[in-house]
């Protein structure tokens, strides 16, 4: 049964743990018509992304079990900001489900996606990458990493900022700005927050927040464990100059767009139903469904019908890569020589 809701009440948390691995990157199906089609409708290679406005998408708020019949769940859907009802209600409505069933029979380790350009055999996990959930992960990877790109952007506001404290950090180090800069950053997402309200046969999302970090960042935190060779292929010595200045001005911007923007609507999606499916595999491992789906990657009914995607995806994420969300020639004023040098800008 799928009932809605339009507001969600406020009650006392129970907080729970966030098992799951630290997974990267959704992408929401519906993008501005500005943007060119390609697969999945992901913005071309050399399409700039700007941050969307604040949207809140259908979510499942609850989930309801029934003791007596093991495989019978209510789901409460919040249909947000979406004013969705009738069959587009419930087409959105069993999307959801099937991202539960996928975080629910997908093992918590296997719950990641990588684009990365040095590592074509580490994009999905097998099963995973079989279902619905992972397809939709990894193209966000893509929406990810094209948004990052573009929020450095030397003509826009926040890219102006950033490149204004790179050649100040530079003059301040090396006495010119005249040197080659690389600004190469792995950007990761990973639940931050996740926080359940328990009330009988029932539990209830009430808080969720994704953090947003540097892959150094990540690793530093003891999480990076459990990938490998995450940093190989870059050059350390150059990344350094603005790693912090990253810190400052790109990660919170991208921060807030996940957790509030319409661009990653999809991915807060994704979030709420794997913190319930976390929820019943904590609570629920011993009930008959444990036992017989729980962590046995049985992706039948939740899988993609195209089985090729996730290489169609990666294939437009490399040419994405070469291309750059903008390449060319910028005649900058320098503070130290008092002249004007062009400057390339490649992203």
């Amino acid at each position: 049964m799928i009932n809605h809701l339009k507001k969600r009440q406020k009650t006392l948390p129970y907080r729970i743990l966030s098992a799951f691995i630290a997974f990267s990157f959704i992408f929401s199906l519906v993008l501005p018509p500005s943007y060119a089609q390609s697969v999945l409708n992901l913005p071309a290679p050399g399409t700039m992304v700007t941050p969307a406005a604040a949207f809140t998408p259908a979510l499942i708020d609850g989930i309801t079990i029934h003791p007596e019949n093991p495989l019978q769940f209510d789901f409460i859907v919040n249909t947000g900001d979406s004013k969705l009802a009738g069959q587009e209600l419930t087409k959105e409505a069993n999307k959801l489900i099937k991202y539960f069933l996928a975080a629910l029979t997908v093992p918590e380790k296997e719950l990641w996606v990588n684009l990365s350009p040095y590592e074509k055999d580490r994009i999905i996990p097998q099963g995973f990458g079989d279902t619905e959930m992972g397809r939709d992960l990894l193209a966000q990877d893509y929406i990810l990493k094209q948004l990052t790109a573009s929020l450095m952007y030397p003509e826009k506001e926040l890219g102006k900022k950033f490149w204004d404290k790179i050649y100040k950090q530079a003059r301040e180090k090396y006495g010119t700005t005249e040197i080659p800069m690389d600004t190469f950053n792995k950007v990761w997402i990973v639940p931050q927050d996740a926080v359940i309200y328990e009330q009988g046969n029932s539990a209830f999302v009430v808080k969720s927040h994704l953090k947003v970090m540097l892959e150094e960042d990540y690793i530093a935190s003891g999480q990076g464990a459990v990938v490998s060779d995450q940093k190989k292929n870059l050059n350390t010595e150059h990344l350094a100059l603005g790693t912090e200045i990253i810190r400052e001005i790109i990660i919170p911007a991208l921060e807030k767009e996940v957790n509030a923007g319409r661009t990653f609507a999809n991915l807060r999606q994704i979030y709420n139903s794997t913190i319930l499916a976390t929820w019943y595999k904590m609570t629920l491992k011993e009930s008959l469904l444990g036992q017989v789906y729980v962590d046995q990657n049985k992706t039948k009914g939740i899988d993609t019908q195209d089985k090729q995607v996730n290489e169609k995806i990666y294939s437009q994420y490399l040419e994405a890569f070469k291309k750059g969300v903008y390449n060319y020639i910028k005649e900058d004023y320098d503070e130290t020589t008092k002249e004007v040098i062009p400057r390339k800008y490649f992203s």
